[in-house]
């Protein structure tokens, strides 16, 4: 059997991004109905406040001229169809700016939380929706109690509004009856935009309440448990090709990082045909000196390479670069037994400056390895 969805209260963990970008490809992202529904009524509304007398005035005319038929066409046996394709086409001219509008409006809104976000999937049927039993938990639901709410309060906000403005308006729609239809129809466009306009407005505050909630319930929805989220690791980390290419990028890091640190280096002791091993020494602590970089062949020339562009000295002793190379790990001080033959290069290295300026020569040295410490390019004892 399979075993059980988890429980809410199981789900303590936050959403992982791969978890985020998998509900994002089945269609779930965040998403406000009400910030859509009060974009587009504002937006809408507010050209329609704007424009209400023009576009009023311009349909009133355009309606007037449906009743005024030349008279060489009034026996016309397409007289009826040629008007109303005439009127329709220049009433939807006159309409376009506002259609325009609410499209763009409508597509910024679904996208101000979420994004825009194409997926098949969610156009997909799913079994899951002919449960009864989950039509049952969404009818009684926190997120029904919820949207029941908006409901009432949306009910109350334009019955109040609408109440009020009649109330006030009241004398104007009595002083319509007196006028010519032309400018009544655009006092009554000015009037029907105004309180539209405020209507929808009290639209805002549904939005502020549903733009947060809707955010925290899609957070809650995409939570975790805590053996999701070992499971979702296993499954990352298990892939061959995640986990070299994992690998590979953690190699590279730690190579720049190295290759970084070359630059710092008081010494870089070589063997041309293979090894390269960078060493920091301060001379102020009481530290013995540390490996900052090391490298075979390719690497061991890209140090040699870095070490020559900051001009660190480089010291050819093939013993003494195996000898380190093998036993001393990265950022980790020198072997004790290697303290004599290093010191002697790190003290030639600190007379090359003083030297050179007396115009002499400094003696390379040739430090004695110990026995135990004498590997050969295979890393074998000698």
């Amino acid at each position: 059997m399979a075993e059980d969805a988890p429980d809410d209260d199981e789900k303590t963990e936050e959403p992982t991004a791969r978890r985020l970008e998998k509900a994002r490809e089945d269609g779930q992202v965040p998403r406000s109905q009400e910030l859509g529904v009060a974009a587009v009524m504002i937006s809408s509304m507010a050209a329609l406040y704007l424009m209400g007398g023009w576009l009023i005035g311009n349909l009133a005319d355009l309606f007037a001229s449906g009743f005024v038929i030349d008279r060489r066409e009034i026996y016309s046996e397409n007289l009826g169809v040629v008007q109303f394709a005439d009127i329709g086409r220049e009433a939807f001219l006159l309409i376009v700016p506002l259609l325009l509008l609410t499209f763009f409006v409508a597509i910024f809104a679904s996208s101000a939380m979420g994004g825009l976000n194409f997926a098949w999937k969610a156009a997909a049927p799913k079994a899951s929706k002919l449960n009864p039993l989950n039509g049952f938990k969404r009818m009684f639901g926190l997120k029904a109690l919820v949207e029941l709410t908006k409901s009432l309060l949306k009910f109350l906000l334009v019955a109040g509004v609408l109440a009020y403005f009649v109330y006030d308006f009241s004398d104007e729609l009595v002083a319509l009856s007196g006028m010519a239809i032309q400018p009544a129809l655009v006092a009554a466009g000015e009037m029907v935009g105004l309180t539209t306009l405020v209507v929808t407005a009290t639209l805002v505050l549904i939005a502020a309440i549903d733009v947060p909630f809707q955010a925290f319930e899609f957070n809650k929805r995409m939570r975790m448990t805590k053996q999701e989220i070992k499971d979702e690791y296993k499954d990352i980390e298990g892939r061959p090709e995640v986990k070299a290419q994992i690998r590979r990028k953690q190699r590279e890091m730690a190579e720049q990082r190295m290759m970084d640190s070359v630059k710092d280096a008081d010494v870089v002791i070589t063997n041309p045909e293979h090894f390269s091993v960078a060493l920091v020494y301060d001379p102020e602590s009481d530290g013995a000196p540390i490996v900052v970089a090391k490298g075979v062949d390719h690497v061991a020339l890209r140090i040699r390479n870095e070490a020559k562009e900051h001009g660190v000295v480089q010291v050819e002793i093939p013993p003494l670069a195996r000898a380190l190379y093998f036993t001393t790990e990265i950022d980790r001080t020198i072997p004790e037994d290697l303290y004599y033959a290093v010191a002697q290069v790190i003290a030639y290295v600190f007379s090359l400056a003083s030297v050179r300026r007396d115009g002499q020569t400094a003696t390379k040295p040739n430090p004695e390895i110990p026995e135990n410490f004498r590997f050969d390019a295979e890393g074998n004892p000698e």
